[in-house]
């Protein structure tokens, strides 16, 4: 897969609360690491998104007394997982992990600090009407394809390539730079999503 000057590297939420030891691991988040740094070699346009909750965010399992993490309730946008308490704004744990190659980067989209909407896709919040500003970002650069990598590949990287799909753009996954939590059988279901929408997935080795 030729890539080329108008396409964009998306790489989505490598920050320590997604890596092992943090407050929200992904198994082997950290392992993605050195492939997107490769990838990123190749690409003229880098943009990363990154967490960042206030401490009293909606999502975080901890502001429902009675709930517990990986708990669903009902908000007005539909059904919110309940997460532990994770990237919350300005701490070490919603900081990029420290061997991601960031200084080609070219923007950084935060989401998910509004306290009462959760924000999984780069490019609309959860109730998907409330924009991050990166579509219109990339039609301002003229920019066509975004490829994604990253955490969680089955939540934040699956949402990030569906409503690129919805909002005009051609989309890509490089699953071995991603990895997921697969709950409940989330890994399975993203395939299928993804492959309905026909939004190819690939390996690092097949982008050039």
């Amino acid at each position: 897969m030729k890539i080329s000057s108008r396409d964009v590297l998306v790489i989505v939420d490598v920050q320590n609360d997604f890596c092992t030891a943090g407050r929200l691991a992904v198994p082997g988040g950290e392992e993605v690491v050195p492939a997107i740094n490769r990838l990123a070699d190749k690409f003229e346009n880098v943009v990363l998104t990154q967490d960042w909750h206030p401490a009293d965010h909606i999502s975080f399992a901890s502001n429902h007394p009675g709930k517990h993490p990986f708990e669903t309730i009902e908000v007005s946008y539909g059904t919110q997982v309940l997460w532990p308490d994770h990237c919350i704004q300005a701490s070490a744990g919603a900081a990029f992990h420290e061997a991601l190659e960031i200084s080609r980067v070219n923007l950084v989209i935060r989401k998910g600090f509004r306290r009462g909407i959760d924000s999984y896709s780069a490019f609309y919040e959860n109730d998907h009407t409330t924009p991050t500003g990166l579509a219109g970002y990339l039609r301002e650069r003229g920019l066509k394809i975004p490829y994604f990598v990253g955490l969680a590949f089955d939540f934040c990287v699956r949402y990030s390539a569906e409503d690129a799909r919805r909002a005009g753009f051609e989309a890509v996954v490089i699953e071995d730079a991603c990895r997921g939590i697969d709950l409940g059988g989330s890994v399975a279901a993203t395939r299928e999503s993804l492959a309905a929408l026909g939004i190819p997935v690939v390996a690092a080795e097949a982008v050039s």
